[in-house]
């Protein structure tokens, strides 16, 4: 883990958690997972592939992420809703949706078993397959993870990941294909949603805008929309000046 190191004053309570979940996760429950250069944090890079600036950047904000992500990198962004500097390639932007809970019927499951570090290649192989999200060697540190097995076999999962104080999010909701149409991922989403409020939080998640099989589920779970959300991913310039040229940020005291 890199020390976080903040040059310039930034207020994050200006801004309710869930504009920006990711930086409030990274400056609150998730630091010991973070790293940064100035304003920009980042999860360690075989954790999330997530990447926070402040809602507003300015140029020495674009800087420290070109300077901490490195020439040509892929850099997923959240809570920016301005376009990046000149000479940065915005690769994919979409649509999505924030949705957060009200009045879901939280209930653990019997088959739901909490997954551990030795179970991580199985769910790297199950989030290949069904694609809910980026799932790395070190996602499951976020927070709780659960599973059904049948046969021995992980057929489905959910879990914890973005953790705002006072929320937690639901995600990498999966189901093997073999076994979709049981109900499994409801049942998972449901004893990840009543372990998160065990502990006094609010469950909340994201889903693709078009995806209205899932958000018709999630909404037929309790869950309710808050806002709409963009997903964006930008490419760093090649043509970058030496990091070593770019001064050090001077630590808060």
């Amino acid at each position: 883990m890199s020390d976080i190191h903040i040059s310039r004053q930034y207020h994050p309570s200006q801004q309710h958690p869930l504009d920006n979940p990711v930086r409030w996760s990274l400056t609150g429950a998730h630091a010991h997972l973070a790293e940064g250069r100035g304003n920009v944090l980042r999860y360690l890079v075989d954790v999330s592939p997530f990447v926070a600036l402040p809602e507003q950047p300015d140029a020495a904000d674009w800087d420290d992420i070109a300077a901490l992500a490195g020439p040509g990198a892929l850099v997923p962004l959240a809570g920016v809703s301005v376009p990046p500097p000149r000479g940065w390639e915005v690769v994919a932007r979409g649509a999505g949706v924030q949705l957060v809970d009200d009045g879901v019927a939280a209930a653990y499951d019997d088959e739901a078993v909490r997954l551990q570090a030795s179970d991580v290649p199985e769910m790297l192989a199950l989030t290949a397959s069904t694609k809910p999200g980026p799932f790395l060697p070190r996602t499951i540190e976020m927070g709780t993870y659960l599973g059904i097995r049948r046969g021995g076999v992980l057929v489905a999962m959910a879990g914890e990941r973005l953790h705002p104080p006072g929320w937690t999010e639901i995600s990498a909701v999966c189901t093997d294909d073999a076994f979709r149409g049981q109900g499994l991922a409801t049942r998972l989403v449901l004893a990840v949603a009543a372990g998160i409020r065990e502990r006094g939080e609010t469950p909340f998640l994201h889903a693709i805008a078009d995806n209205t099989n899932a958000i018709r589920l999630y909404t037929s779970l309790g869950f309710r929309l808050r806002r709409s959300a963009t997903f964006l991913a930008v490419r760093v310039p090649d043509n970058l000046p030496d990091p070593d040229d770019i001064p050090e940020n001077v630590p808060v005291t």
